[in-house]
């Protein structure tokens, strides 16, 4: 009975958001999501790591991938948050780079994701790839 009564009152949050492959895309889903965290009573700590995920992912998804992408968020507090972006999967073929990046601008988003991520990972998928990180809660 203690067990149901916690997992009850342990509610979780989700919000989901479409990712237009727009240029404005990235900044239009990370106000999006600082909106829903404040409106969840996140911890400015997580917020701040959380919308730096968000805004790696997300740009992932734009560049690297084709459309549609969308944003999974969750929240479970005292757990932390969960972010997924799914794509329709690779956008250049294996071992092709996109013309005219520049590297000291581009390649650093995994490294940064895996830093700030309790736990992070890949999942491909029929029709998609699901890049996707955990925040663990303050």
């Amino acid at each position: 009975m203690a067990a149901q009564l916690n997992t009850l009152l342990r509610a979780a949050y989700e919000h989901v958001c479409p990712v237009p492959p727009v240029a404005g895309a990235v900044s239009a889903v990370r106000r999006s999501v600082a909106a829903v965290l404040a409106e969840w009573s996140v911890a400015p700590a997580i917020v701040e790591d959380a919308l730096l995920v968000v805004s790696e992912l997300v740009t992932n998804a734009i560049l690297h991938a084709c459309p549609p992408a969308v944003l999974r968020l969750s929240w479970v507090p005292g757990d932390g948050a969960r972010i997924e972006v799914t794509d329709a999967g690779p956008a250049l073929s294996a071992g092709r780079s996109l013309a005219g990046t520049d590297p000291d601008e581009h390649g650093r988003g995994e490294t940064i994701v895996h830093a700030l991520a309790t736990r992070h990972g890949i999942r491909v998928h029929p029709g998609g790839v699901t890049r996707w990180a955990e925040l663990a809660a303050c």
